[in-house]
This record gives C-alpha cells, sequence and structure tokens, in this order.
C-alpha cells in the first residue's frame, strides 16, 4: 500500500467521540492507545483504515477508533475482513479478536485468513478467559484452572495462538504484551508496515476475572526474553543466561565457563524453516523464558495480489465480457 504523508496525522486524529467503556485496568486501555499512537506514522490516510471485531470485550475497538470499522459476529471477523480486502485492496485492513473469539468458534476463519497470506493486521487479545461472557475458561486457558464453567479445574489443553499462527505458515508472527507500551508499539508499527497477514498475540490482563494472569512473566527477571532479529538469544539479569540449539532442542544455559554468545541461537525472522519460530513460541516449559517480539517476518505474494493478477489475465485473454451473455452460456435452459 502506497504511503500518503501529504496530511500530518496525530493519535487525536484516531480517538472517536464514543466512550471508552472496559473494566478499570483492563489491558485493553493499553493496546488501543498504542494502536492509535502507532497508526500516524505509517503515513496511510485516516479514511483507508478498517477496523473489523467479532464478539467479546476486545470486540469494541472499532467504536473507538475514529475510522471505518464492522462489529461483526461471533468468530467471523476474519471472514468480513477478507470480503473487504478483497474488494478494496488499497484499504489497510485489521481484525480485532480475542482468544475465545478467534480461537473458539472463530479458529477455522483465523487459520484459513493466515495460511492465505491476506494482507491484514490481526491483534488477538489474549487474557486466557472469557470476558465479556463472565469468567468461563477459553481455548488458552491453562490445564486445571478452575472457572465458572470449570469448577474442579479445565481439562483441555490449551491453544498456543503463536504456535497455530507458525504452523499456519504465517509471514509475519510476533508476541507482545499490554504492560510494556514501548514495546508493544514497536510490534504494532512492524505488524502495520508488512505485506501479507501480520499476526500479532498480546498478552493482556483481565483484572476482574483473571487477574495476574501472566505475573509469572512479567515480575521475573528471566521471566521475558525480547527476541532481536541477528542477535543471539540472551536475557535475565546482567543478560547472564542464553538459549541455545542442540540436537534440534532449545535449552537455556548460563552464560560463563566457557559459554559465550557465540554458542548461542541466533535469531533470524526470515529463517526459512518455521520449526525454529515455532519452538520459540512454545517456550513456556519451568526455567524457559516466555519469548516477546517478531518470530517470523517473510514475504511471499498476498492473497489479494494473486487474485487481482488472475482477474488481470482473465481480461487480457477474455476481452470485454457482456454479463447477460456469461449468464446464459454453459449449462442452461428454458423452462416454458
Amino acid at each position: 500500500m502506497s504511503e500518503d504523508r501529504s496530511a500530518v496525522l496525530s493519535r487525536k486524529d484516531f480517538v472517536s467521540d464514543q466512550e471508552v467503556r472496559w473494566c478499570p485496568g483492563c489491558g485493553d486501555y493499553s493496546i488501543l492507545a498504542q494502536t492509535q499512537k502507532v497508526l500516524p506514522s505509517i503515513g496511510i490516510p485516516r479514511e483507508k483504515y478498517v477496523f473489523v471485531s467479532g464478539i467479546g470485550c476486545s470486540s469494541r475497538f472499532p467504536y473507538y477508533m475514529n475510522t471505518y470499522g464492522f462489529h461483526t459476529i461471533h468468530g467471523r471477523a476474519p471472514t468480513v475482513a477478507t470480503g473487504i480486502k478483497t474488494a478494496n485492496p488499497e484499504l489497510s485492513v485489521w481484525i480485532v479478536t480475542g482468544d475465545g473469539d478467534g480461537l473458539s468458534i472463530g479458529g477455522n476463519h483465523l487459520l484459513h485468513t493466515i495460511r492465505r497470506n491476506l494482507g491484514v493486521k490481526i491483534l488477538l487479545f489474549n487474557n486466557r478467559i472469557y470476558g465479556l461472557t463472565k469468567g468461563q475458561y477459553s481455548p488458552t486457558s491453562e490445564l486445571g484452572m478452575r472457572t465458572r464453567s470449570s469448577p474442579m479445574g479445565s481439562v483441555d489443553y490449551p491453544v498456543h495462538p503463536c504456535c497455530f499462527a507458525v504452523a499456519a505458515e504465517g509471514t509475519f508472527v510476533a508476541r507482545a504484551i499490554d504492560s510494556d507500551t514501548k514495546h508493544l508499539a514497536m510490534v504494532l508499527e512492524r505488524a502495520a508496515r508488512h505485506e501479507g497477514t501480520a499476526f500479532v498475540e498480546i498478552y493482556q490482563n483481565c483484572v476482574i476475572f483473571n487477574d495476574g494472569a501472566f505475573d509469572s512473566v512479567t515480575e521475573r527477571d528471566d521471566g521475558t526474553v525480547h527476541l532481536v532479529d541477528g542477535e543471539p538469544i540472551v536475557f535475565g539479569t546482567n543478560r547472564g543466561k542464553g538459549i541455545r540449539r542442540k540436537d534440534g532442542a532449545l535449552e537455556v544455559v548460563t552464560l560463563g565457563n566457557g559459554v559465550g554468545e557465540k554458542d548461542l541461537l541466533v535469531h533470524r525472522e526470515d529463517e526459512p524453516d518455521p520449526g525454529i519460530a515455532f519452538q520459540l513460541a512454545r517456550m513456556d516449559a519451568p526455567g524457559f523464558p516466555v519469548a516477546l517480539g517478531v518470530f517470523r517476518s517473510v514475504r511471499r505474494p498476498t492473497y489479494e495480489e494473486m487474485v487481482e493478477e488472475q482477474i488481470r489475465r482473465a481480461r487480457e485473454e477474455k476481452g470485454p465480457v457482456d454479463l447477460d451473455a456469461l449468464l446464459r452460456e454453459g449449462e442452461c435452459w428454458e423452462i416454458k
């Protein structure tokens, strides 16, 4: 999409006149603020943005963006977004969904959007709970989690959203967290500029039904690692630990005593083997940090580009087409 910098925009241009109605302390406020902050820097006219959502707390997002938007039905935001982007590839189309909306009833639609490499941006808010419907366990809830719908503990194994996206051959897959606003803004900007499907999982705290869901990640010095393209994966206090790949598996090592950064896995966003990105997205065993940042970023033709090319070739080969004649050709008959 071409950029237009003729009109200088600010965050205020993307703030709608609607009262923002999320629970006080909800992580959604942070995501909204960073999105409104990032979009003016992309250089796309405001009237070319469309935000599409399904059902859930996250799905109020289009009301709060001073852009075009659709509040659709449960799990079907990718379907509507596909129609919008295919019909008008010049639009910047954003899908806002949650772990329940996107990975339960909408899982099939999300999967095919990613594998097609449709040129949309997908923000999946993951709070590991159904918030709008008052605290049932969701597809990303931990095994054994006690909720109103699982009083004895959930017996479902959780979905790992970024693994889901990598397995679907996503061309841009990233993870951020609502409380690290600077890093979140960086990831959102990277996603906005990607040509193709940009999938971003955002850890988001639900203060009412799953407060502190990510405390184990945020309250430890070695709880997270920020992936940086082209650099060895180092984390922890004083950068004293790292991730090494040995015999095809990842392991945590302590630097020193003959182990240096040269022995560590160097992160490559354009690594041809998506299996490494899958492994990094799946790090959740005891002792391992949770990876934040861009797991994968590669370029391949988008769905809408291929559709447009197919239409162009058809017009070249067949020339002008009479719609009435087209409808009557082939197997048709007249009833008298």
